[in-house]
């Protein structure tokens, strides 16, 4: 796998090695000594998956203090644009965010640090995602911010009438009113 780094510290954008033939194809999705390697230490305690259509707009979530987690993300059906936003107040990046593109196609991996906001958007008519995290869910730990807050400054590639997202999501408070980490 090649790990390449993004103009955020500690935010890297994953590209497996694929092997095609006839047949389909092989990769490692994980590999636990290369990516402490590259990454650093996470000890990965759950994977989760969605199933989502065009349009759903998931995030930004996180979650705060001791909960906050890590996330490994990758698309297996379908195609997602999936955002980072940095939190970290004392940051030189905060407010800062990485996008990029996963899909079945260039089957990328995204990995998020605590101290991050994450969401996506479905592209494709259907996708699903899975993660991994590093720390469980707990509810009274849960937080986000505003997907189209313009202090953040995504470009988010829909009309914001086409947005599909939960009634929590569209409730977010803005960056300025966040929940943030030091």
């Amino acid at each position: 796998m090649e790990y390449k780094k993004t103009a955020i510290e500690g935010v890297y954008i994953i590209e497996p090695r694929v092997f095609a033939d006839a047949r389909g194809y092989f990769m490692e999705t994980w590999k636990e000594e290369e990516f402490c390697r590259h990454v650093g230490p996470v000890k990965f305690i759950q994977d989760n998956e969605s199933k989502s259509s065009r349009g759903v707009l998931r995030g930004l979530h996180y979650q705060q203090g001791e909960w906050s987690q890590a996330k490994l993300v990758r698309v297996i059906r379908g195609t997602v644009l999936d955002v980072a936003v940095d939190l970290r107040r004392t940051s030189h990046t905060f407010g800062q965010h990485v996008m990029v593109e996963l899909s079945e196609e260039n089957k990328r991996q995204f990995f998020i640090p605590r101290g991050f906001a994450h969401g996506f958007l479905v592209l494709s008519d259907e996708a699903i995602f899975t993660y991994k995290v590093d720390n469980a869910y707990r509810p009274q730990a849960e937080a986000g911010v505003r997907w189209n807050d313009p202090a953040l400054g995504i470009d988010w590639p829909i009309e914001p009438a086409e947005v599909l997202t939960s009634e929590k999501d569209l409730k977010q408070p803005l960056l300025k009113d966040a929940v943030l980490f030091e």
